[in-house]
């Protein structure tokens, strides 16, 4: 399905390739995520031993970077990008952070169960491997407490908030009554039926495997309660230093963060501004925000009901961009133009994308985590969810370099996932659609500002409450705490209370990635203009469907990286002048 590689291997795509089977041993839920096989019988060991295997595996390929030479330009882009990844993977080990890990959206407590999703679930074989993989969730969250109690007893603790959140969710995972790993059985047995291959040994172990997979969240849960929370501390914010850290992870990038907070709030004042001018082309001279809103939801052609409608409609949604853009604004390889949409088994309020596999033969997913309660959805707020999770969103982003095996190493082409590009690229993406006139409707624009105002929010609150700074007067003057940010977001965010009180928790407990978004797109359209601006100094003007081929062909590397190797070179200059 991809293209043949068009350049010989050099040395540096040799060491990237055996990175990624290293990683693909070392971490099975990566391999799964990355269609790497062999590996999806196992999920990874989340202790201290493992956790400094992985550590050491990154030390290993820096020294062997350390003494290889670029052969040509993907070269030079290959060492860059992992000597930054692998430098800051080492950087934060070396700080304790993978032994705390504890979140609400993005640690192993959420790891272990959501790599099922990504399963193959067609054949009794591909049962047979779920069932050795639901057998393997004991001991890898055993592994998973054992870590947090080093690092506790180091003094590195999650805060109480993250703690509290993740006993709930382990006992929602524990519960037969709710826990997702119930319903994965519940699918075997209906698979069994449609094929004709009800297997009662088969069944009996995967029930065996699911409560024991149960049991392990209720333990987890327990080891939480009884040797975490005690200890944790009330305080959310991670302090400037550790900030600054997880800021360059999830960027790539080195940003002024008091320069990027300010910049936030001027992003949200102008952003309100256009809420209101739109507002009132909805619903007329003197609306407010608050009443173009209400009109548009209570609109019937803009509400879905159910989660079945929701469904159908982001496929053909996705499917009606796909048509419209490939070949125009952007080049969409053909196993790239298949784009499924799903909706989770989980139900905590998320909208994500996962890859396809390598080679393809599993699609690029987007799913959506609906909260229990949440029964109707309006299409103009989230038809710009579509474009940015979809295409020319992270499918296109993600699917095409995965696609150009041609080219890139399968470190780039599977393995490195840097949020501010992938984030940055989607909001961006979803800013292209605004621009070549696919959100023209007002509604939908007010969808795709509504979202605008939520990114720029999340700069605001994020570096706000984690660097302890001074909170505006407009929301509780002071300094910026949970209770400050709470009335910040309600404030900011026009979604369902269940979806905002998720997101603030996740914000509180993973520092630096919100911002990413904005900020990655900051990042994203500085480069093209800087593209634009050297076309104009050449006498021409810049080819935007070559630009977005050139910038997605080089797959996600840390925005420095990108930068860089998108800049024009220097036209050559006349000596005759």
């Amino acid at each position: 399905v991809t293209p043949e590689p068009t350049r010989v291997p050099t040395a540096v795509d040799r060491v990237a390739n055996a990175c990624v089977a290293t990683l693909a041993s070392l971490d099975p839920v990566a391999a799964t995520a990355m269609g790497v096989p062999g590996h999806d019988h196992r999920l990874p060991d989340c202790s201290p031993a493992g956790h400094a295997a992985r550590t050491d595996a990154a030390r290993a390929v820096l020294t062997q970077l350390a003494g290889l030479e670029p052969t040509d330009d993907v070269d030079v882009v290959t060492l860059a990008a992992m000597r930054e990844r692998l430098g800051l993977e080492v950087e934060l080990a070396e700080a304790g952070e993978p032994e705390r890990e504890l979140n609400v959206i993005a640690s192993p407590l959420q790891g272990v169960r959501d790599v099922f999703d990504l399963m193959p679930t067609a054949t009794r074989d591909d049962w047979d491997v779920v069932a050795a993989r639901l057998d393997a969730v004991p001991a890898a969250l055993a592994g998973y407490a054992a870590s947090l109690r080093t690092s506790a007893a180091h003094g590195r603790l999650p805060a109480r908030r993250q703690v509290e959140a993740g006993i709930g969710q382990s006992l929602d995972l524990a519960d037969p009554a709710t826990s997702s790993f119930t319903a994965l059985v519940d699918d075997a047995r209906v698979a069994g039926e449609r094929l004709g291959a009800a297997d009662a040994a088969l069944a009996d172990r995967l029930d065996v495997a699911c409560e024991r997979a149960r049991r392990a969240y209720g333990a987890l849960a327990t080891a939480l309660r009884e040797d975490l929370l005690p200890l944790a501390p009330a305080e959310d914010a991670v302090g400037r230093e550790r900030y600054a850290l997880w800021s360059r992870a999830f960027l790539g990038a080195t940003v002024d963060l008091d320069e990027t907070y300010a910049w936030g709030l001027e992003q949200l004042a102008g952003i309100v501004a256009e809420q209101r001018r739109v507002a009132q082309e909805i619903s007329g001279p003197g609306a407010t925000i608050a009443e173009a809103v209400a009109a548009l939801d209570a609109d019937p052609a803009r509400v879905l009901h159910g989660t079945d409608a929701l469904r159908d409609w982001m496929q053909r949604t996705s499917d009606a961009a796909i048509d419209a853009l490939d070949g125009t604004h952007v080049d969409i390889p053909a196993p790239v133009r298949r784009l499924e949409c799903r909706i989770a088994p989980t139900r905590t309020g998320g909208i994500y994308y996962t890859q396809p596999s390598a080679d393809f033969s599993r699609p690029g997913r987007m799913w959506w985590a609906v909260p229990d309660g949440v029964t109707t959805f309006g299409t103009w707020r989230e038809r710009t969810t579509v474009y940015h999770e979809g295409v020319p969103g992270h499918h296109l982003q993600i699917a095409q370099a995965i696609y150009r095996a041609d080219v890139l190493d399968d470190w780039r082409r599977l393995a490195c996932w840097v949020s501010g590009h992938g984030e940055g690229w989607a909001l961006y993406a979803e800013q292209l659609m605004a621009e070549l006139g696919f959100l023209d409707d007002p509604g939908d624009r007010l969808g795709m500002l509504d979202g605008l105002r939520l990114r720029a929010a999340r700069v605001v609150l994020d570096i706000g409450v984690h660097l302890r700074k001074p909170c505006p007067p407009a929301w509780g003057g002071g300094r910026w705490d949970a209770e400050r940010a709470w009335a910040f977001l309600a404030g900011n965010a026009n979604m369902a209370e269940q979806f905002l009180r998720f997101e603030l928790d996740r914000y509180l407990g993973w520092p630096g990635q919100a911002p990413s978004y904005l900020v990655g797109a900051r990042l994203w359209r500085q480069i093209r203009d800087r593209a634009e601006a050297a076309a104009r100094a050449a006498g021409r003007e810049l080819d935007l469907r070559d630009f977005h081929r050139r910038a997605l062909d080089l797959g996600s590397v840390g925005l420095d990286v990108l930068a860089e190797a998108l800049t024009p070179a220097p036209e050559p200059r006349d000596p005759a002048r």
